[in-house]
């Protein structure tokens, strides 16, 4: 659902109730009137109608100048985010249809010299009123959410959420899990068909691989992913090849298997929340902000998801059908690409900062003892390694590179000092 169409359907329930309900009252329910005098009842609608519009654009000014803050404390990426609540979208909804039914309201008091004042209409009123208010109130209590910790909180948790649905623990694995496609995919037949990109550049957004892996069944066929998800497509490259087709598949059809859109997004992509949270760490670490305490509390993040990615099977780019034969081939991220992602750019933009180099150490050694598997285990050390390189080439001197060479989970604040064994 488009986010405009929320306050759009706020305003024409609102409009609709305001031409029916007032006058089927007056039809059915004329002895139900409240009782309070007309120039009550017209100061309190009109107050309604004119403080709820004042309202509206006092909170929406405020909220979208707090996105644009953020968004530049913290990354454009999160603007839309964001931006894209669905509360903002409620709220003004709200705050409209208490507008204009107060206003639809206020001409039925005494409506034709009656001397009355519609009950059901004005209580209603009172009631998208508290709404509203309940609505304003949560609205502050999230714009108060975008202080620096909350927001990462928030992104490790997205992360957190994508790690859980896109791969499985190691020890749920079969051990007889089929391995495949590390020979370039010459074990997958021949090319029957390549299906390539027409238009302005999009991001993969999500696969359907449920319908994916039927096409591919149907025409006994196996389906490359050439793109992953989170790439972005510019004309004429390539998204997908079949191999060893049957008959060949319909384009169309095929890409409607393949989401795309203006962003990166969540699902099925846990590369992005360690990106937004790389992102506000260096950010953090430019001369304009200069605030490496952010930049810790962004490792902090990072560091936990990595954890759990070290713990799952990262090798899921093989999808089989039901009767276990391979259908669908994705590009999957490797060990490697996931250390690089969340540590390169913070190493090179935090050289000069010892409490970011105390952070990467602490949380590297902490990867490196919870690796459940030797190899990512190892590949973590050389990383500890070259960070120690980039340690010793650093502008420091020697104290401070003899400090920055300590780990500390807090940055600054508690050195472990390693015992020889």
């Amino acid at each position: 659902m488009r986010l405009w169409l929320i306050p759009m359907i706020y305003l024409a329930a609102s409009v609709a109730c305001g031409l029916t309900l007032p006058r089927i009252e007056q039809a059915y329910f004329p002895l139900h009137t409240l009782n309070l005098s007309i120039a009550s009842a017209q100061a309190y609608l009109s107050a309604v109608a004119s403080g709820m519009m004042a309202l509206t654009g006092v909170v929406f000014a405020m909220a979208f100048v707090m996105v644009q803050f953020s968004a530049i404390a913290y990354s454009p990426r999160l603007v839309l985010w964001f931006a894209r609540d669905r509360l903002l979208f409620h709220s003004l909804g709200a705050f409209a249809a208490t507008f204009i039914y107060a206003l639809f309201t206020l001409a039925w008091i005494d409506r034709g010299g009656s001397g009355t004042v519609p009950l059901i209409s004005a209580l209603l009123v009172a009631v998208l009123l508290i709404v509203s208010m309940l609505l304003f109130a949560i609205l502050v209590q999230r714009l108060i959410d975008l202080q620096v910790t909350n927001v990462l909180q928030l992104i490790g948790n997205k992360g957190r959420q994508a790690i859980a649905d896109t791969f499985r623990r190691l020890d749920e694995q079969p051990a007889d899990e089929w391995k495949g496609g590390t020979d370039g995919g010459s074990a997958l037949g021949p090319v029957t068909q390549t299906v390539t990109y027409s238009g302005p550049p999009r991001t993969i957004a999500r696969l359907n691989v449920g319908a994916l892996v039927r096409q591919a069944r149907e025409s006994d066929a196996v389906i490359e992913m050439v793109a992953a998800v989170g790439d972005t497509l510019a004309e004429g490259s390539v998204i997908l090849r079949v191999h060893g087709a049957k008959r060949s598949l319909v384009d169309k059809r095929l890409m409607r298997a393949v989401r795309l859109g203006t962003e990166r997004t969540f699902e099925q992509d846990p590369k992005y929340p360690i990106r937004l949270l790389v992102d506000i760490a260096i950010r953090a670490l430019s001369p304009a902000i200069n605030d490496p305490t952010t930049a810790v509390q962004a490792i902090d993040q990072i560091e936990d998801l990595l954890r759990r990615l070290c713990r799952h099977d990262l090798d899921t780019g093989f999808v089989r059908d039901a009767g276990g034969a391979l259908r669908l081939v994705v590009p999957m991220p490797s060990w490697e690409d996931y250390l690089a992602l969340a540590f390169d750019e913070i190493r090179q933009f935090g050289m000069t900062s010892v409490q970011v180099m105390r952070r990467l150490r602490a949380a590297l050694t902490g990867l490196a003892d919870s690796a459940t598997m030797p190899a990512r285990a190892e590949t973590v050390r050389r990383y500890l390694k070259h960070l120690d390189r980039a340690i010793e080439r650093s502008p420091l001197d020697v104290e401070d590179k003899t400090s920055a060479s300590q780990e500390d989970p807090q940055g600054l604040g508690l050195s472990r000092r390693r015992l020889e064994k």
